[in-house]
């Protein structure tokens, strides 16, 4: 291996680095002040004409926010190809002064990766699987690696690698890792900032920071890579992460239940972690109102209970031990539970077939939500014994607001995560009722700030709540955070606008 890279900073290549002559050969010779043009020729020379995207046809994809609530602008789209070619346009566009947001699958809700100016990024051709260690339980991805195939890759060698939501077909490792993602194993093996062991990322100057260790314990100074997962990119570029791997389940089972009210919903999920521990996978939460629509408007779906419920759960546990029989375990749990009173009915899986069939009516719930009409979106937790507060308190609020409107709380229960959605009435028109969004915000967010929850739990801040962060966040963890900001990012060039709010503490504008 050669000597520690000079453009890289730290990186060892076995041979000529590209971004060496691209970034102390090129940019050298470029006047201080560099043209859109110049720069623009100078991407196309360090990452190839057909990866510096200019058109507005070829810009459109990467513009617009998968639910479209935003679009925006930008002078091109990179992609580039590897760290160093990373590390090289981000100098250039330094140089230039041009902004740089990095965008993964564009399957995020916030808007985080919508351009307001400057250039995407994009992480696409940057999807490779670098290592994958069986004895050391880990996997070594680029950050443009879809995430079913990271899966798909542990799976291969016997494992797991258990971070999954609806988007895990399209969305990239890299973007879950920027926005902390979360999804419907949080319970058992937590976000995707507990799955992470080491990182590599592209800083603002164009450095590249090498974090990429395999190691369960380095207490060697600070732990680094904790300030770029969830930073939204505003930080700094994730290229590739070492991530854990866990032994793959022999047995799993998946039940849905019936329960009179959220507050049994709780009862349960105690019972079932007190007997089922870490084996207890998920306990996904539905009202009767997301049932109804999935079963309405998703093909396929099948009613898992006789009778009508005030609340449902969907449960799976699962277990890596050779012995293990989860069908048997949950079955004597629930029995307990029915004797209890604390359930009122339940249908355990039999199959394979089966437990995706249960899964389907809880992953169901957006696209039928979709189907049914506009929705005001919350993504918020609050400490799980104040669950059925909120969802009770949180519920009444809005019909009170709106005579008619449709409550849809439902998600993660068992890690005090709830999508509290919003359905139109069905009488109102769609523009009308989007127009109220700022103010079920407040009666929303005021409640879950009450209750001392989060008003950005599992999808992070980006644009839609950037203001609301302003008026919920601590003074002092603001202001911490813009001084990590600008240490790392002093121009701001790194995905500007997003996450960190102004120093206005009003409450923002409610149309």
């Amino acid at each position: 291996m050669g000597k520690g890279c000079k453009a890289c900073r730290g990186l060892r290549h076995p041979g000529a680095c590209k971004a060496y002559a691209l970034v102390y050969k090129i940019l050298p010779m470029m006047p201080p002040a560099l043209t859109h043009d110049t720069l623009l020729s100078a991407l196309r020379d360090g990452l190839g004409a057909r990866h510096v995207l200019t058109e507005p046809d070829d810009l459109a994809p990467y513009l617009v926010e998968s639910r479209k609530l935003f679009t925006g602008s930008a002078l091109a789209v990179l992609r580039p190809g590897s760290t160093e070619e990373v590390a090289f346009a981000v100098r250039a566009c330094t140089q230039a002064g041009i902004a740089v947001v990095p965008l993964g699958g564009n399957t995020g809700l916030t808007g985080a990766g919508i351009p307001q100016g400057g250039v995407v990024l994009s992480l696409e051709r940057m999807n490779r699987l670098r290592a994958l260690d069986p004895v050391d339980s880990t996997i070594t991805v680029e950050a443009g690696m879809i995430l079913s195939e990271v899966q798909d890759a542990a799976e291969r060698a016997g494992l797991l690698f258990p971070l999954s939501y609806a988007s895990r077909g399209s969305a990239r490792i890299g973007g879950g890792i920027a926005t902390n993602a979360g999804g419907i194993a949080v319970l058992a093996y937590g976000n995707a900032r507990d799955l992470v062991l080491g990182l590599e990322v592209v800083l603002a100057d164009g450095r590249v920071w090498n974090g990429l260790k395999a190691l369960r314990k380095d207490n060697a100074g600070y732990d680094l890579k904790q300030l770029f997962i969830g930073s939204e990119g505003t930080l700094g570029i994730v290229t590739a992460a070492v991530l854990k791997l866990f032994p793959r389940p022999r047995s799993t089972s998946v039940a849905f239940v019936g329960l009179d009210s959220a507050r049994a919903a709780l009862d349960l999920f105690v019972d079932l972690r007190a007997r089922m521990d870490r084996d207890l996978t998920a306990f996904e939460y539905l009202p009767p109102f997301a049932l109804e629509i999935v079963l309405r408007h998703v093909p396929s779906t099948v009613r898992p209970l006789s009778g009508d419920h005030g609340a449902y759960a969907l449960i799976e546990i699962s277990s890596a031990r050779p012995d293990a029989d989860t069908r048997a375990e949950l079955e004597a749990a629930l029995g307990a539970a029915l004797e209890a009173g604390i359930i009122a009915d339940a249908t355990i899986a039999a199959s394979g077939a089966q437990n995706a069939a249960l899964w389907s009516l809880r992953e169901g719930v957006p696209e039928a939500q979709t189907r049914e009409g506009a929705s005001i979106k919350h993504d918020v937790s609050v400490p799980l014994s104040k669950l059925p507060e909120f969802l009770e308190r949180a519920g009444a609020a809005c019909l009170a607001a709106m005579p008619g409107l449709r409550p849809c709380g439902f998600g993660h229960f068992g890690d005090g995560n709830i999508h509290f959605n919003l359905t139109q009435p069905a009488a109102l028109d769609r523009a009308a009722f989007l127009a109220e969004w700022g103010r079920f915000n407040r009666i929303v967010h005021d409640i879950v700030h009450e209750l001392g929850g989060s008003i950005a739990a599992e999808h992070g801040v980006g644009l839609i709540k950037r203001d609301e962060l302003a008026y919920y966040g601590d003074p002092v963890g603001l202001d911490l955070m813009r001084r990590v900001k600008a240490a790392l990012d002093p121009a701001d060039l790194m995905n500007p606008g997003k996450v960190l709010p102004g120093r206005d503490r009003t409450p923002p504008a409610l149309a």
